[in-house]
């Protein structure tokens, strides 16, 4: 089949085989971010708006010695959503 003028003109195509950015480089970002206040943030601002968000808490079974942490909803980890006051 002919590829014509349209297909011709999206240039190359990668064949998806190899990575675009190396892993060591995603992953120090990712690191970078989870430390961060910024990620606390906007975890707080997706609870706010409704959304489920899941934290990750120490374990507070002690005897789970291979759990230390364990990830539960924000309302279970006792977040209150803000209140919002009338008028302002």
């Amino acid at each position: 089949m002919a590829k014509g003028k349209s297909s011709s003109a999206k240039g190359i195509q990668s064949a998806g085989i190899h990575r675009a950015v190396s892993r060591a480089t995603t992953q120090l970002i990712r690191k970078g971010y989870r430390a961060s206040g910024e990620r606390v943030t906007n975890q707080r601002n997706a609870f706010d708006s409704g959304k489920r968000v899941m934290v990750t808490i120490p374990n507070p079974n002690p005897n789970e010695t291979n759990k230390l942490f364990i990830r539960v909803s924000a309302k279970d980890a006792n977040w209150k959503p803000k209140e919002f006051k009338k008028g302002a």
